[in-house]
């Protein structure tokens, strides 16, 4: 792991002296050089992900597919979603309109004497090891997003939103980063809340973003497979999160103040096994939402339109 760490470092270190940095001269940001810096890790990081995507799982997706691709067009926004969001173009944004605003929240709180909470010291000499540590984190965050998913679902104004993301009837690899923009800044922030509250490093942190990431483009795949009776149960699979899409079975909620559907988790089917959401049915039904089949309801085709008609749902418009 450590040679890993070490050539990430190099690289990152190169690419930014010989290209981000001149450019944040050039611009006049050179107050903003450590943040860059950062920033060109992720960047690195969106790359490997994107090159895992078309060496490893778009070949996967072309042997064994769960569905006939008959609408590329789609396929293509989808792209683009995962172009803004793995390569930092959203990040950025983020970082001009939250980070100050989270920076002066948390440089408060800490100046009232309200200290991190650091989740890896609760065994000093076992759970503060590095690969302990990273696993405590890791498990962590996938409970938290957990209930954030199911937040997507259960509350209505939340799901005018998150409806975008199950709106796709052609689910591919490329589908995962396919969201509302607004939805993903509530995401992010719920993040980085949590991030900062129980003490992740910030190089666990992008490591561990890392990971669910390529597992969740993973799991979107256009691909029929599963991971066995006891795989299912320890790593969600694509055959796991594709019942979540289903229409009329994976998302849909029961009744007011409940949680219809099955599937949450987004790394470790562990909490729907807890919680009582899992369904570990053998079957690829389609993706979608109901009231495109049953009301041909306008989810958008474009990115700009899908943004635009989110928006009009939001206020009850659409």
């Amino acid at each position: 792991m450590d040679w890993i760490e070490s050539l990430f470092s190099v690289v990152q270190q190169w690419l930014f002296e010989t290209a981000v940095q001149p450019a944040m001269f050039a611009m006049g940001l050179g107050n903003l050089l450590e943040d860059a810096y950062a920033a060109t890790a992720w960047f690195m990081v969106g790359l490997i992900q994107i090159a895992v995507l078309l060496a490893v799982i778009g070949p996967l997706q072309r042997w064994r597919p769960a569905e006939p691709l008959t609408d590329r067009a789609t396929i293509r926004t989808d792209i683009l979603y995962t172009v803004i969001h793995r390569l930092g173009l959203f990040r950025i944004a983020l970082f001009f309109m939250l980070d100050p605003w989270f920076d002066d929240a948390f440089s408060a709180l800490r100046t009232a004497g309200y200290g991190t909470f650091h989740l890896d010291q609760l065994w000093p000499g076992v759970t503060d090891g590095a690969v302990m540590s990273f696993v405590i984190y890791l498990v962590a965050f996938d409970f938290i997003g957990y209930w954030i998913h199911r937040g997507q679902h259960q509350w209505d104004v939340w799901w005018r939103l998150h409806s975008l993301h199950h709106a796709q009837r052609q689910m591919t690899m490329w589908s995962d980063n396919r969201n509302h923009l607004l939805d993903d800044i509530l995401v992010d922030s719920l993040m980085v809340i949590a991030a900062q509250l129980i003490g992740v490093a910030p190089g666990q942190f992008v490591a561990i973003v890392a990971i669910t990431q390529l597992s969740e483009s993973f799991q979107h795949a256009n691909v029929r497979l599963w991971f066995g009776q006891i795989g299912e149960r320890l790593w969600v699979s694509p055959r796991f999160h594709r019942l979540h899409h289903s229409i009329g079975i994976g998302h849909e909620s029961a009744g007011r103040g409940t949680v219809g559907g099955h599937n949450f988790g987004v790394l470790l089917p562990w909490w729907d096994m807890l919680f009582r959401t899992a369904n570990f049915e053998l079957r690829y039904d389609p993706t979608g939402v109901r009231d495109q089949v049953e009301k041909s309801r306008d989810y958008g085709r474009g990115f700009w339109s899908q943004q635009w008609l989110g928006l009009k749902r939001l206020v009850g418009r659409a």
